[in-house]
């Protein structure tokens, strides 16, 4: 039995039916030099969704981990986005990442930001549309889009996005955007899911920590999977990475579940997708 097996970690089934880890890797922010190491020893511990994009610099050391790993290819699902800046030429930077990353196709590709006054992400989806449809991809989605983006996308797009990649965690939940999301059949995968670390130590997380003899990540973490949320925390260390599988063993009531959703603030970590600019170059 593979370690994926054993840690029992549930999937997503997208609406184009490409099944999804709910509770992936990611890597934002993980060194390029020391990315090869950690995703070996992510993928060690069972992880099966490595979630990574272009901006993070990072695919080549995705890549190679992946190569070494010795796992077949079709048991892994792996994730890049495009650059803000590169929204204008879609193709050429898809293979640039498919390259990077040594892979014949991809499992998602996304937006990374819609930038909105760039006013490209329609003609960016198109050509997203255009690589989904000559297999290169298997599903297709956005990430930081917001419900007025959507409708925009929507309006002309011949694929639904598969997913929606937004910052959740329990002091920034963009219920609005979620629920949108979820209307329309796209999935939503949550980043910063632990707000960086700052959401661990509110009373609900840490007394809820105490009475399941789990770590206050792995409540966080069963929180979003108890919602149908996708989820992929990131860390450079060994334990912590095992630890965060740990959450698909944690069953919160929803009493429980109630008191985590309580602590919404409205305390953005990352930019708001109304008005990032960012060129990510």
């Amino acid at each position: 039995m593979s370690p994926a097996q054993e840690t029992n970690i549930p999937t997503v089934t997208l609406n184009n039916g490409v099944e999804i880890p709910q509770l992936g890797f990611g890597v934002f922010q993980v060194p390029p030099e020391e990315t090869q190491r950690i995703v070996e020893d992510a993928l060690e511990a069972g992880y099966r969704h490595i979630d990574t994009a272009a901006a993070y610099r990072n695919e080549a050391g995705v890549g190679a981990a992946l190569a070494a790993s010795g796992i077949p290819r079709e048991e892994i699902f792996v994730t890049t986005k495009l650059r803000n800046g590169e929204q204008g030429i879609v193709k050429e930077v898809f293979q640039r990442s498919r390259d990077a990353l040594g892979l014949d196709y991809l499992d998602l590709y996304l937006i990374h930001w819609p930038v909105p006054s760039q006013g490209l992400y329609v003609q960016a989806w198109a050509n997203m549309e255009d690589l989904h449809a000559d297999g290169q991809i298997r599903a297709i989605g956005v990430s930081n889009f917001l419900e007025d983006h959507l409708d925009t996308l929507l309006k002309s797009a011949r694929v639904v996005p598969a997913v929606n990649q937004i910052e959740i965690h329990p002091t920034l939940q963009q219920r609005n955007v979620a629920a949108k999301s979820r209307s329309l059949g796209i999935a939503v995968e949550a980043y910063s899911p632990l707000g960086q670390g700052a959401d661990l130590g509110a009373d609900p997380v840490r007394k809820l920590a105490e009475k399941y003899d789990a770590t206050p990540a792995q409540v966080v973490l069963a929180w979003h999977l108890a919602q149908g949320t996708i989820v992929i925390p990131k860390s450079a260390n060994s334990g912590r990475i095992r630890e965060n599988l740990g959450a698909v063993s944690v069953t919160l009531t929803d009493a429980e579940l109630a008191d985590i959703t309580a602590l919404e603030a409205g305390v953005r970590i990352g930019a708001d997708p109304a008005t990032a600019a960012f060129t990510q170059m």
